[in-house]
């Protein structure tokens, strides 16, 4: 949404001594967390190894005469510039470069707010391209700082279809198989935030930063603010995670070297199925094996993730307005090397969760990481909110996305498999079970009403359906039985 206006609160921001100047090394000065609210240099220091920043070669003549006004030969733009170069000792709201960032290299995007807020015009799209192809060019991530109010207003129209080149080059560098991380600082709104910040492969933002696409002056004067912040959008499934400040750099680099430090192979080797963590033993009837899958004892996902990775770091929300808490997805390290995951917690999940758990796996499938998945749910959730919500479309998304995956998915059953719920999230040739586990065309209390028999006859039932692991295993649906 535009909202760069001239001569209004957008041209002012910090002074020139409040960053470094143009062409220093950010990791030569101390950045602490108020770096990170500050310029764009300082936040590039906050994050950067120290000295490690080198900027890119701008890519945009200087402008020396002609039509300084810009474009639209907008009055007073030219002067607009000059302040904020003056203020900023900076010649564009974008300052590109490459770095490392706790030893993994990236090319870094920092928006410098304090230049006409932050706002994209020709010329920072010349910038954010050209950082894009030499991301491209080199194999590197891209990780964008992101302060903006939005489009240039001053540029009109010529500042605005820079959105359409910035998503294109952004979408270039995710097909070519390089992660995307965008950091949301103090505002993110506008064209910003609708490219490079939500469509980033993973968002963090920093606590009580304003996010949305529409900025403080374009909005309904009636609307609450705090749909505007970047916990509304957690909530709602827009970002990641929040982190806090003096949190930020060892949360950046852990993200930077599991998305860039997959099995290096075109085709990599499976994960391996987590070990049991509960019984054991096989259950004697089929109803003993789903008493124990329902026991509150029985170990659940967040056990098994805290088993199996060394380290780990969260995917969350749809990208589609929801989140569901009982569908954990990720990435993490095991033995060395990075493996995605999505893991149910015995809850019935919800539409935002099957989403968000093919969104996990799109991303494995285009960043060469394999996949993990932790069968454990009732069945999907089937109210009339699912329902309204997109269920069918949902689990069908979900299906779509592990039968397409160009990578390897291993799946474990360690409680519940309540029926197509739990099966959207099945690897179709490589799922196994735990001990204290079943799988079931449906519930047998379920099954019992469909065949119309009577309460007492569930247990029979539960015999019938074979839905012990042994019986999987030797129906042929499990490759094997987890010990």
């Amino acid at each position: 949404m535009p909202e760069s206006v001239p001569g209004s609160g957008h041209e002012h921001g910090p002074g020139p001594g409040s960053g470094l100047g143009p062409g220093s090394a950010p990791g030569s000065a101390p950045g602490g967390p108020a770096a990170l609210r500050s310029t764009a240099r300082a936040a590039v220091s906050a994050l950067a190894d120290q000295g490690s920043f080198r900027e890119l070669p701008n890519p945009s003549p200087e402008i020396t005469e002609g039509r300084q006004d810009g474009p639209l030969d907008w009055q007073g733009y030219a002067d607009s510039r000059a302040r904020a170069e003056e203020r900023t000792g900076e010649r564009e709201s974008v300052v590109c470069g490459t770095a490392t960032v706790g030893g993994a290299r990236a090319v870094i995007a920092s928006f410098e707010f304090g230049f006409l807020g932050g706002s994209l015009g020709e010329r920072t799209g010349d910038r954010l391209e050209a950082a894009h192809r030499h991301a491209r060019d080199h194999r590197l991530p891209v990780v964008s700082l992101i302060a903006t109010g939005g489009s240039r207003v001053q540029e009109g129209m010529r500042a605005l279809v820079q959105l359409q080149r910035v998503a294109r080059q952004s979408e270039l560098t995710g097909a070519a198989g390089l992660a995307r991380i965008a950091v949301l600082r103090d505002p993110t709104t506008g064209g910003g935030w609708a490219t490079l910040g939500a469509g980033a492969d993973l968002i963090l933002a920093l606590p009580g930063s304003q996010v949305g696409f529409a900025g403080s002056r374009v909005r309904p004067a009636d609307t609450d603010p705090a749909a505007y912040t970047a916990e509304s959008q957690l909530a709602a499934g827009a970002i990641d995670e929040i982190v806090r400040p003096q949190e930020l750099r060892e949360a950046l680099a852990l993200r930077l070297r599991l998305l860039t430090a997959p099995a290096s192979a075109a085709s990599p080797e499976p994960a391996e199925p987590p070990a049991a963590l509960g019984r054991t033993d096989l259950p004697a009837t089929g109803w003993d094996a789903v008493s124990r899958a329902r026991s509150p004892e029985r170990p659940r996902a967040g056990a098994y993730l805290d088993a199996y990775f060394s380290d780990r770091a969260p995917l969350r929300g749809d990208r589609c307005g929801g989140a569901d808490p009982g569908m954990l997805c990720g990435f993490g390290v095991r033995e060395g090397r990075t493996v995605a995951y999505a893991a149910q917690c015995g809850t019935a999940t919800t539409p935002a969760g099957y989403r968000t758990a093919a969104r996990l796996v799109r991303l494995a499938g285009r960043l060469g990481i394999p996949v993990l998945t932790l069968v454990d749910t009732p069945g999907a959730a089937n109210g009339a909110e699912a329902e309204r919500a997109g269920a069918g479309a949902a689990i069908a998304d979900l299906f779509a996305a592990v039968a397409a995956s160009p990578v390897p998915v291993t799946s474990l059953v360690i409680g519940e498999g309540g029926s197509g719920g739990a099966l959207a999230l099945a690897a179709p040739d490589n799922l196994w079970a735990t001990p204290d586990s079943y799988f079931s065309v449906i519930a047998p209390e379920l099954a019992t009403a469909i065949l119309k028999r009577g309460p007492e006859e569930t247990r029979s039932t539960a015999e019938q359906l074979r839905l012990r692991p042994q019986d999987l295993l030797e129906l042929g649906v499990v490759r094997g039985v987890v010990t």
